[in-house]
């Protein structure tokens, strides 16, 4: 065994074991075999053969990959100044490496061989679509440019890969930076479970009172149930202004952002497109700007009527029940929580009480294990933290993949959820073992605090943490049960970004069935499932701000899409922030709201010029989830078709064709409009 864990690739990475002294000498040895790997794949001795180019450079630098997303991976999770030199030290190298690889001539013209040669009419279907992928990405990654303008390309990725982790750290530090301790009395309204782990958080920094941090579980609730207006509009002030120029100027995101997009419409130029949402959805199922923002408006102007009626509506029981004569940002959330409890007689407290996390993971299991056909099994790996678990999935006994589960918010951790894969499947060609994939599955719950009956009590989630965990394994499930072998198109790999979220959000559906609901709910203190009262109020709340809701994701995706088209927006980002929401919005945060400081998704995610693709997949989603409603909610033979034609695929097809090979038929929005209440 090597001594350091990142050059380990046998078994499950030593998690535990990695330290930032390692970081360093292990890209130092993998960027050597990789450049060794480049130059011998370009050469004589490799045959212009799928096999033969991918058992050597193929090789390489997935190990390559490997090791740097796991550093990637604990920079998100277990953050810490030294790690994060390690990764900053090493992320132009990494970049420089993948950007000369991806505009190689000598590779390139390699590759245009193979497709070239008798042998390519042979190739697998997966194989054709990788081989199609890679010819693509030459060409994006400045194949074709020659001289100066192929220098001033790499040089914009080197800038923009540290352009993007600046951003995400000025993010981290700016959220884990805010500290407010408040007395009881501001706390009025907060669960006690909630307010106990202030407590306790404040008592573990040796002060009095309750620790309020910008970490979503512990700011939300305040906004949510605190009946004390003024600390809501100071947690809101500081939550929105995060990473901006209202706060320390080292940790404004305005430059980060000017520069971002200056060099993404560069890089538009020199690789021939008119801007970067162009580059954007040249890998995408929607093909221009102009057809996704017809998309986006098309759904604006059908949820205006539902949304304008919400806000009427929240606004009258605020003056009304609330003494709220006008209604400020800072009380909306709040507002909209008393309007459904008075409504539907329920507050999404009562709800929590149900959902324990051990609970609600036995349940979203059974559903995996009988919808696909599979056993998912505790099993034993090293972590990065003592929270996070271990999990294989197993089919008749065989390993199928396995996954690392993090639940738990805490300093050092980026906000939000995600999913990540930390190794493909692949049948190797340098040894002929099936590798099998293996995920990160990352939420930011609120931790478990206190006891019940003498025994730690379990972390409980709100029905949106349900959602959320559901979304993250449909995530898991696409990358975890593929069959295709090949790099590149196995798993969530090759998929069509405006078509990765339609597992996700397909998984969301079943939170909303009460057939599934009842197996994942046990009072926290009796044991006893949910009532089917209380989950018939949830289920006639479901809707409540649907066109709120859904006016909100289309002004995220308009403003991602025009600050990717339009020529001045560097200088403009606030202006056309404002200007998207005096299109599409009915709600108007303050002037001093800065929300795009922190929109991580396109300044330091995958989703610029993309985020679109949360609503366009939906569409997807909801339709694909209408099979299920038709022929029976956890039949075995819906979830068998449904594996076989959109998750063990991968991106070894287009996905408007496996979404066909599935439901038979195109796509259609109806089943969207339907599920949220909004009329056609």
């Amino acid at each position: 065994m090597h001594a350091n864990p990142l050059l380990n690739f046998d078994g499950p990475i030593a998690f535990d074991a990695i330290r930032p002294e390692h970081v360093t000498p292990a890209i130092d040895e993998l960027l050597a075999d990789a450049n060794a790997a480049l130059d011998k794949v370009v050469g004589p001795d490799v045959p212009a053969d799928f096999d033969a180019m991918s058992a050597v450079l193929a090789v390489a630098t997935e190990r390559l990959a490997r090791a740097w997303g796991a550093v990637g991976h604990l920079s998100h999770v277990a953050d810490t100044p030294e790690l994060r030199a390690a990764h900053a030290e090493n992320l132009a190298r990494i970049t420089e490496f993948y950007t000369r690889q991806g505009s190689d001539e000598r590779l390139y013209a390699k590759y245009k061989a193979v497709a070239a040669s008798p042998a390519a009419a042979a190739l697998s279907a997966p194989r054709r679509q990788a081989l199609g992928h890679w010819l693509r990405d030459f060409k994006l990654g400045g194949a074709d440019l020659k001289g100066d303008d192929k220098a001033r390309f790499a040089a914009i990725q080197d800038r923009m890969a540290e352009l993007s982790q600046a951003y995400s750290n000025h993010v981290l530090d700016a959220t884990d930076a805010f500290a407010y301790y408040a007395t009881a009395e501001e706390l009025a309204g907060v669960p006690a479970d909630v307010v106990e782990g202030m407590r306790a958080a404040a008592e573990k920094d040796g002060q009095a009172g309750h620790k309020i941090t910008l970490h979503f579980p512990s700011y939300f609730p305040v906004l949510q149930y605190g009946s004390h207006r003024p600390l809501r509009e100071k947690l809101y002030t500081a939550y929105v202004t995060r990473a901006s120029e209202l706060g320390p100027a080292e940790l404004d995101n305005s430059p980060v952002m000017a520069e971002l997009l200056t060099l993404r419409q560069e890089e538009a130029r020199l690789l021939g497109y008119a801007n970067y949402a162009e580059v954007s959805l040249a890998s995408k199922m929607a093909r221009t700007p102009a057809e996704v923002m017809a998309f986006l408006r098309d759904l604006a102007a059908k949820a205006r009527a539902s949304a304008e009626h919400d806000l009427k509506e929240l606004r009258e029981f605020a003056a009304r029940e609330l003494q709220l004569a006008e209604l400020q940002s800072w009380d909306i959330a709040y507002a909209s929580e008393k309007l459904k409890e008075a409504r539907y007689a329920f507050s999404d407290q009562e709800v929590k009480a149900y959902f324990p996390l051990p609970k609600v993971l036995q349940g979203l299991f059974g559903i995996i294990e009988t919808l696909f056909e599979v056993a998912i099994r505790p099993a034993e790996a090293p972590v990065w933290n003592d929270t996070v678990r271990f999990y294989r999935i197993e089919r008749a006994g065989q390993l199928v993949g396995e996954f690392y589960l993090d639940p738990h918010a805490r300093p050092g951790k980026r906000p939000g959820a995600w999913m990540d894969d930390a190794r493909e499947r692949w049948l190797r060609p340098d040894d002929g073992r099936l590798q099998t994939p293996v995920a990160h599955l990352v939420c930011n719950f609120a931790a478990p605090v206190g006891q019940i009956n003498g025994q730690d009590r379990p972390a409980l989630l709100t029905h949106d943490d349900v959602i959320t965990l559901f979304h993250e394994f449909g995530h898991g499930l696409h990358h975890l049960l593929t069959r295709v072998d090949d790099l590149g198109v196995s798993g969530i790999s090759g998929v069509e970004w405006d078509a990765v979220e339609l597992p996700s959000q397909f998984m969301e559906n079943f939170c909303w069935e009460w057939e599934v609901a009842r197996h994942l709910t046990a009072h926290v203190e009796t044991g006893e499932p949910m009532p089917r009262a209380l989950f018939d109020k949830m289920l006639a709340a479901k809707n409540f701000q649907s066109g709120l809701q859904t006016l909100r994701q289309v002004e995220f995706g308009l403003f991602d899409m025009r600050l990717h088209t339009e020529a001045d927006a560097p200088q403009r980002v606030l202006a056309i922030a404002g200007e998207v929401r005096d299109e599409v919005a009915v709600i108007k945060p303050p002037a001093f709201s800065r929300t795009a400081h922190t929109f991580s998704h396109i300044f330091a995610g995958g989703y610029s010029a993309g985020y679109y693709s949360y609503k366009w997949a939906e569409v997807l989603s909801a339709d694909a989830f209408s099979a299920f409603e038709e022929e029976g909610v956890l039949r075995p033979e819906t979830g068998r078709r449904y594996r076989t034609e959109i998750l063990e695929v991968g991106g070894s097809r287009p996905a408007l064709e496996s979404f066909k090979a599935f439901r038979g038929r195109e796509p259609t929005i109806d089943a969207l409009l339907r599920h949220q209440g909004i009329a056609a």
